[in-house]
């Protein structure tokens, strides 16, 4: 069984095929790819040639399909239609689309129960599109749901801030899609206030900085946890992933030309309004200007709610499999290389269960799709049999350059985390920055 028909979800299945394993991928949305539609509007940081994987591309090559131009970034609309949907469709009726996992579980033993506990299959709790709900039986469970439904809150303490709720109408946890006329009127002319450190914060940044030219009023205050460093931009000219590192050359050219404001050193604990605008209140009592809009990018969590009966051997800071976490842990790694891993990193005490994927991180930034592409082909070798190609590594992952955590990312299901890694603790403080306007292609 695997849990959703996102980039990792489909490789696994077609990994399972190349096996001789059929799978069943249960997938919340109406298409392949339903997050990463959600965001089609943004560009990845990988090539084409990197966010293929070579099982589905071998699944697909007897279709006809043709690989777009390998050196080029698609957006995530191009890598929903001209990929995962095809790649779906190849697997027909091993992916069941409107099916909403609710519950995973051993058949007839909760978590508390050890009697012939390895010997019982799973059994997955399914509710249907039209409301029905079923039970499906696995002999194992592939969770590759990702992390997109549930952004963090915009707190400073990793809960929700004061008011937060209440003034969710003016809140986006999400980079704005600015070709869409609706939202283009929602910022422009106004005065944005855009939380977080990573590569999410920078497009929106430039997206806005874009918007200016059509409504000069438009403004945005860049709020940041942490201070403004040589190593808040990642790894520039040394990162492997050149579209990677000139997202944050662009948004280091930013800082120094003088159009925005940016508050650093500010964690926010209430939003009060005032008016028909809001002001952010750090935890220290600090009120910063009022503001029309907020854009949250604080990163992505996992939603383990429905694996509650399962025995996962999770990290407590990162939720992430324990074997896993210290090999991406940002209060330990100052810079985003983590070395390509498999079935060995991403067991649990409940054997035969996997989290990959985004999901596999935890809460925990720097994951690449090829990344879960290496997970997923490992775990089928293991679930094959085939222990020495489970753990053989067959994967290089480009060096990212990326320091002081700043949690830049290949795809933003991904999201961007503004953690504590980088030192925050500093009284707030505002410097004027320039936002660059984003590349026409998105950033390739």
């Amino acid at each position: 069984m695997v849990i959703g028909a996102g980039p990792v979800g489909l490789a696994a299945a077609a990994h399972l095929v190349a096996r001789g394993i059929e799978p069943l991928v249960l997938e919340a949305g109406h298409s392949a790819g339903s997050a990463v539609r959600e965001w089609n509007h943004v560009r990845l940081f990988s090539t084409w040639a990197e966010v293929v994987d070579p099982a589905a591309e071998k699944l697909l090559a007897p279709t006809g399909w043709t690989a777009p131009d390998g050196a080029a970034c698609p957006t995530g609309g191009d890598w929903a239609e001209k990929y995962l949907q095809p790649l779906a469709d190849v697997l027909g009726d091993r992916v069941r689309f409107g099916a909403t996992v609710t519950g995973v579980s051993r058949l007839g033993r909760d978590r508390v129960v050890d009697a012939d506990r390895e010997q019982q299959p799973f059994t997955v709790h399914v509710t249907n599109a039209d409301g029905t709900e079923e039970r499906i039986t696995a002999l194992a469970v592939i969770d590759a749901s990702g992390t997109w439904s549930t952004p963090s809150p915009i707190g400073g303490n990793g809960l929700p801030a004061l008011g937060e709720r209440a003034a969710a109408d003016r809140i986006s946890y999400r980079v704005p899609d600015l070709k869409d006329p609706a939202v283009r009127a929602r910022y422009a002319g106004k005065r944005t206030a855009v939380i977080g450190s990573g590569a999410s914060a920078f497009t929106a940044l430039a997206f806005l900085a874009d918007l200016a030219k059509d409504a000069p009023a438009t403004h945005a205050v860049w709020v940041l946890r942490r201070g403004i460093s040589g190593s808040t931009f990642g790894g520039g000219e040394a990162d492997q992933l050149p579209a990677r590192g000139a997202l944050g050359l662009r948004a280091k050219a930013a800082v120094e030309g003088g159009h925005a404001d940016a508050v650093t050193g500010f964690r926010t604990s209430a939003i009060e309004k005032s008016g028909d605008q809001l002001v952010l209140v750090g935890e220290d009592g600090h009120r910063l200007d009022p503001v029309d809009e907020v854009i949250a990018l604080t990163g992505l969590r996992p939603d383990l709610s429905f694996l509650e009966e399962l025995r996962l051997g999770l990290d407590e800071r990162l939720q992430a499999p324990v074997e896993l976490a210290p090999l991406i842990d940002p209060n330990v790694h100052s810079c985003g290389t983590v070395h390509p891993h498999g079935v060995n990193k991403l067991s649990h005490p409940e054997k035969d269960v996997y989290l990959v994927g985004m999901k596999s991180y935890g809460r925990a930034p720097t994951f690449l799709a090829m990344t879960g592409y290496e997970q997923v082909r490992s775990i089928a070798a293991a679930l094959a049999g085939d222990q020495e190609a489970a753990e053989r590594v067959e994967l290089t992952l480009p060096e990212t350059g990326v320091c002081g955590g700043a949690g830049l990312f290949d795809e933003p299901d991904a999201a961007n985390t503004d953690g504590d890694s980088g030192g925050c603790c500093a009284t707030p403080s505002t410097i004027q920055i320039g936002i660059g306007a984003p590349a026409a292609s998105g950033g390739c």
